[in-house]
């Protein structure tokens, strides 16, 4: 399971109360920093702004690709390591709001972590250590270091143990 920490609601469901659970003015700065990021194409610049007005932590030279979404309303539960690299249109998403509940759990992604185009990654997640997702994956559960996942839903495709075996067997 995930590591979310649960918010009842109740009447309307929680996206219509958003305004209750995180302030409009902080939604409409990360959302402007967020939109001027998803565009630049200097990473040293995107990763300034993500450190300096999202609170994001990022390690160095981790390249986030163009397009990537952090979570607009709790960026500052994103942590990412060292060297790492963040594919084209990925989502980073911090938050669910649910007809009953909203639920926010920190996403911590290892050093040297590649994630494919287009994958999502939810709540209260966990990608370990030089750990690769596959382009497209729908990560809903914690990514074990050095493994290889991919889909939706996300599985193993690779353990450490087998990736390092393949890289052997390519080198000989």
């Amino acid at each position: 399971m995930r590591r979310t920490t649960k918010y009842p609601v109740s009447g309307t469901n929680s996206l219509w109360q958003i305004y209750k659970t995180v302030s409009f003015w902080k939604v409409v700065k990360n959302f402007i920093i967020i939109q001027i990021a998803r565009y630049t194409p200097f990473l040293p610049v995107k990763n300034w702004l993500y450190r300096t007005f999202l609170k994001m932590e990022i390690g160095e030279h981790t390249a986030f690709a163009l397009m990537v979404m952090p979570d607009i309303m709790f960026p500052e539960k994103i942590k990412v390591g060292r060297n790492s690299i963040i594919g084209y249109n990925t989502t980073l998403l911090a938050h669910e709001y649910l007809i009953d509940e909203y639920r926010l759990g920190d996403v911590v992604i290892g050093d040297e972590v590649m994630i494919g185009a287009n994958s999502t990654v939810l709540p209260g997640v966990v990608i370990g250590d030089r750990a690769v997702v596959a382009a497209g994956t729908v990560v809903h559960k914690d990514v074990p270091p050095g493994a290889f996942v991919g889909g939706n839903p996300m599985r193993i495709i690779y353990t450490k143990e087998e990736m390092e075996q393949r890289k052997t067997h390519s080198n000989e």
